[in-house]
């Protein structure tokens, strides 16, 4: 029964690639382009969730 599920899993999730391979090449071609400015507001909360797991960790302890 298991060896089915996994066959089946395996299955599904190359349906799924196949499904999905246009969509991606789509966005690809006429997604958004990155701008000037677009690190800098990705950076920021990324940093700002470290710095709350860091204080989190140092009140655990």
């Amino acid at each position: 029964m298991e060896l089915f599920l996994k066959i089946t899993a395996a299955i599904l999730f190359g349906m799924m690639l196949f499904y999905l391979w246009p969509v991606y090449k789509h966005w690809q071609e006429n997604g958004p382009k990155a701008q000037k400015g677009d690190w800098a507001a990705a950076i920021l909360p990324l940093g700002a969730v470290v710095v709350f797991v860091v204080l989190l960790v140092l009140a655990v302890r």
